[in-house]
């Protein structure tokens, strides 16, 4: 089994506990924050908080808690450089195998409401760090960023006990693709909000 350690920090939580049931089933340690880690405890999930990895509570309402050395350099690490590895292991670093990471629904806020405020905290900045990280990094980290891959990931370890190479490169364009998609969305609608032809 090559998949030991996620990190699961989802907007929509469409899926995710019966998602991280199995996933425990496979031994699986997962690393969670807010309130995906709050729905996953309250359903017997074992989970350990991102705020243990970093010794550092999430602050600013929310604004920060996964942007941390220990959570990036976990999941940026590539296993076949030994530097890395050892930056690892100077940093009590321990590598994280996968990211589930659904982002704040921008989209949907801003079909029901122009209100600048409401709009502004509804911008993920973390989510799509995270989700950028992993598919950059898709060789040792599978990415999942859409909860209809669930079962495909699932079935996977069943069937090998990993996700294979050809599987990650998609998770990987399909999280590039959500993280375009959702900076135009927001490009888009602040646009028309401030007004602004000149971008």
């Amino acid at each position: 089994m090559n998949i030991k350690r996620a990190l699961i920090s989802v907007s929509d939580k469409r899926g995710i506990v019966e998602f991280s049931k199995k996933l425990r089933e496979f031994n699986v340690e997962i690393i969670s924050t807010g309130g995906t880690a709050k729905l996953l405890e309250e359903n017997d999930i074992s989970v350990k908080k991102v705020s243990e990895i970093t010794g550092f509570p999430e602050i600013l309402g929310g604004r920060v808690k996964t942007l941390h050395p220990k959570i990036f350099g976990a999941i940026l690490a590539r296993f076949d450089n030994k530097e890395h590895l050892n930056d690892l292991a100077k940093n009590d670093i321990m590598p994280i195998d996968m990211v589930v990471v659904n982002l704040y629904p921008f989209e949907e806020v801003a079909k029901r409401t122009r209100n600048e405020e409401k709009l502004i905290e509804n911008i993920d900045i973390g989510g799509v760090a995270l989700l950028r990280a992993a598919a950059k990094n898709y060789r040792d980290v599978v990415v999942i960023s859409d909860p209809d891959d669930y079962g495909k990931v699932i079935k996977s370890l069943e069937e090998c006990g990993d996700v294979p190479l050809q599987k990650r490169r998609i998770f990987a364009l399909k999280a590039f693709y959500r993280t375009m998609r959702y900076d135009s969305e927001i490009h888009s609608v602040l646009s028309e909000l401030f007004a602004s032809g000149n971008f």
